[in-house]
């Protein structure tokens, strides 16, 4: 019975001998050797990493010679050399395989894929479409914002500094549309409204008011065909077109005005206004006591008469007298004829105020520009 035991026993084990007789029992980790198999790879006694050649188990083909002669290997030796998990990587596929190998796209260390061409013209489409949106408008929360401030406007008039407009405000020296303004920050449209500082208008608008003193010899014009000096020589580096208010004989000298302000210049010459203009006349004496009263009475010319406001004797030397005309007409030659009547030919005439604007001691051909206060005084001549 032991024997028969012992045999069925020897008889079970035969099943796991291996070809040279010997046992083979099965491992424990047989199941992952089968899976190893179904997927290609071998098991881990079985991975080879001879870097040297292909051969079978004792093979030395692609081994390099003892002399140092060159490796001739197989397509075994490159797979190995390729690696299986773990193994060392040499050669072409290897380099093919690292980046900036000579395989591989040439590209600069750290450096991101490049994007397609149609997704950078989407991004800066976009981009263009959110930055050219209009701004957006805030609500007005603290009343009606158009419009610029009262002290600015005046100090870009030229009437102070922006504290020393807001002093005028506070001295109540200043009035809006006839209100007299007494708060700081009231905004106001320069265009329409009509500011005054102590009854006189302030010319908010870009307007030029300017006042030369015409040497003889000049035209009373902008531009003369006949290529004689004129009055447009004087302000030829000026942007805006200027004209002149009123003329003046060709020889005769004085203050005439210059503006861009049309509806100003035209009230300034309109017989309507009268605007008073004063001149010195140098004559030959002795004169009449009555040449005043004469002038004032009137002088009958070819185109009616002529009445001077005011006369007076300036200055007398022997028989040099320098006397002052005013009048308010603006007719041509009109002082020369009406002395001329009365029987005093002009020696030479300049003309020394247009209205309240005084030639001073300007010189000759210079060109000032007015100050704000003598362009208030202008309007109000003129009820602007």
């Amino acid at each position: 019975m032991r024997s028969s035991g012992r045999n069925n026993r020897d008889s079970g084990r035969g099943n796991y001998r291996g070809a040279d007789g010997g046992s083979a029992r099965p491992k424990a980790g047989g199941k992952r050797d089968d899976k190893q198999q179904r997927a290609g790879r071998p098991r881990p006694e079985e991975r080879r990493y001879d870097v040297g050649g292909t051969g079978g188990p004792g093979g030395s083909s692609d081994r390099k010679d003892e002399r140092g002669g060159p490796k001739s290997g197989g397509s075994r030796g490159a797979a190995a050399r390729g690696g299986a998990k773990g193994g060392p990587r040499t050669g072409a596929a290897s380099k093919a395989a690292r980046p900036g190998g000579k395989g591989a796209p040439q590209r600069g260390r750290g450096q991101a894929p490049s994007r397609p061409r149609e997704l950078d013209a989407k991004i800066e489409e976009r981009n263009r479409a959110r930055h050219s949106k209009p701004p957006v408008k805030t609500p007005k929360t603290f009343g009606d914002q158009e419009g610029e401030r009262l002290q600015k406007v005046l100090a870009r008039a030229g009437m102070g500094s922006r504290r020393a407009c807001e002093e005028l405000i506070d001295q109540a020296r200043v009035e809006v549309n006839g209100r007299i303004v007494r708060e700081q920050g009231v905004r106001v449209d320069p265009e329409k409204d009509e500011i005054k500082v102590d009854g006189l208008t302030v010319a908010t608008q870009s307007y030029l008011f300017f006042a030369l003193n015409k040497p003889a010899g000049v035209v009373s014009t902008m531009e003369d065909p006949d290529g004689r000096q004129c009055l447009g020589d004087y302000v030829t580096n000026r942007e805006t077109r200027l004209f002149h208010v009123g003329r003046l004989d060709t020889e005769t000298e004085g203050i005439i005005l210059l503006t861009n302000h049309g509806e100003l210049a035209h009230r300034l010459t309109h017989p309507r206004y009268g605007v008073k203009k004063t001149y010195l006349a140098a004559i030959q004496g002795p004169l009449p006591r009555d040449l005043g009263k004469q002038l004032k009475d009137g002088i009958q010319l070819e185109d009616g008469y002529a009445r001077a406001d005011h006369f007076r004797v300036v200055e007398n030397t022997g028989k040099n007298y320098l006397v002052e005309v005013s009048l308010h007409e603006g007719r041509k030659h009109i002082v020369r004829r009406m002395l001329a009547e009365a029987g005093f030919p002009v020696d030479k005439l300049v003309r020394t105020a247009f209205g309240p604007i005084a030639l001073g001691d300007q010189k000759s051909g210079w060109l000032r520009r007015m100050t704000n206060t003598e362009v208030g005084m202008l309007m109000r001549e003129v009820e602007m």
